[in-house]
């Protein structure tokens, strides 16, 4: 399949220019036909055949095993989950805190990677906020500040400046602290490969309705497997255990331990055709083509540009005096992009499916 290919696949494409995939991404027909399809199959068929629980066990199965693929993981290495909010909050509910104890986050953190932290200050716990320069960590400073913590959190790409962490290394003075590293992926899969056994961090939680272009409600939760027992879920249900009849529960080995119970399997259907789609496309070609979109929209933005100005993602910021006013100004022409509450800019997500007529279109609304 061709970027251009892939476009043509995109229904919402034919109404507007899209540059907000950062927040959601908008889904294929072949995405959306997945999901629906087996909707139909799920309630109209399969109770009178293979059965409810049977199929969407199968899809739940099928759903880890494609992500763990697609991320460099072991099957047994993912958790289904509803969102990367999901998945770090059943993180920092598993740990067995205590007062005193240290959590360090960067400034950069979406909502989804502040708000579990938040909760756990009224425990006692204490969260530690490491300031950072335009988008970069001083690694010095990280340090010092995760030198008495339990657990570091931090972005792969930063949402707000489209920044491109080390992460191997952030992740090796988190475990020489040793403190777990935590990292909010979202931003990362679909738009560039990712390897988690490369990066090493012993958790790293993602959904796949921005850059994968899956459907709301199919996040997933990386969880190394030599961490993963050594932890109990505050919330369990029959799929967190080995046999729920059984006379004495024993939890799961490995991540599905963090999985609880009932939950609409039709989204997980939806992210393995997402997965299919894009590596139809292939992440090389993907990430190439987004690579030649931001370059042409940086050269365009001039010294109004906030992120970096050699390539690092496919998320560009943007000065501009009034944010808000100019997002809705360009929605009007039906250019989307999204304003930032850190830094005070816009920021335009730039995927494959965007064309160097879309990033013309873009400058001159500017």
């Amino acid at each position: 399949m061709t970027p251009e290919a892939l476009r043509a696949d995109i229904p919402a494409l034919g109404r507007g220019i899209y540059f907000n995939t950062g927040a959601s991404g908008p889904a294929p027909r072949r995405v959306v036909e997945a999901t629906t399809e087996f909707v139909e199959h799920h309630e109209y068929e399969a109770p009178v055949g293979e059965g409810a629980y049977p199929a969407a066990f199968e899809t739940f199965d099928d759903a880890r095993a494609a992500v763990a693929d697609f991320v460099g993981a072991n099957d047994h290495e993912i958790a289904l989950t509803d969102s990367t909010a999901d998945g770090i909050s059943r993180v920092a509910a598993a740990i067995d805190w205590e007062p005193g104890d240290v959590v360090v986050r960067t400034d950069l953190e979406h909502s989804a990677g502040v708000v579990p932290w938040w909760n756990l200050e009224r425990r006692g716990v204490e969260v530690r906020v490491l300031e950072t320069n335009e988008g970069r960590v001083d690694m010095d400073e990280l340090k010092d500040a995760v030198a008495d913590a339990r657990l570091l959190c931090f972005n792969s790409i930063t949402w707000n400046y489209g920044t491109r962490l080390p992460v191997e290394e952030i992740v090796d003075v988190a475990h020489d602290a040793g403190a777990y590293a935590l990292v909010d992926a979202v931003q990362s899969p679909g738009q560039t490969p990712v390897d988690v056994h490369e990066w090493g961090a012993d958790f790293a939680a993602a959904a796949g309705h921005k850059w994968m272009l899956g459907p709301w409600g199919a996040g997933y939760l990386y969880v190394d497997e030599d961490v993963a027992d050594s932890l109990t879920p505050a919330q369990v249900g029959y799929r967190s255990v080995v046999d729920a009849s059984a006379d004495h529960l024993e939890l799961k080995s490995g991540a599905p331990r963090f999985e609880v119970g009932t939950a609409n399997p039709a989204p997980y259907q939806g992210l393995i055709e997402a997965i299919v789609t894009l590596e139809d496309v292939g992440l090389d070609t993907i990430t190439g083509r987004i690579e030649r979109l931001t370059d042409r929209l940086k050269a365009g933005l001039g010294d109004r540009l906030l992120s970096p100005e050699a390539y690092e993602s496919g998320l560009v910021t943007f000065d501009a005096d009034d944010p808000e006013a100019l997002v809705e100004r360009l929605a009007e022409s039906d250019v989307y992009i999204r304003s930032l509450p850190y830094p005070d800019a816009v920021r335009a997500s730039v995927h494959a499916f965007n064309t160097p007529e879309d990033v013309d279109a873009l400058l001159d609304a500017l």
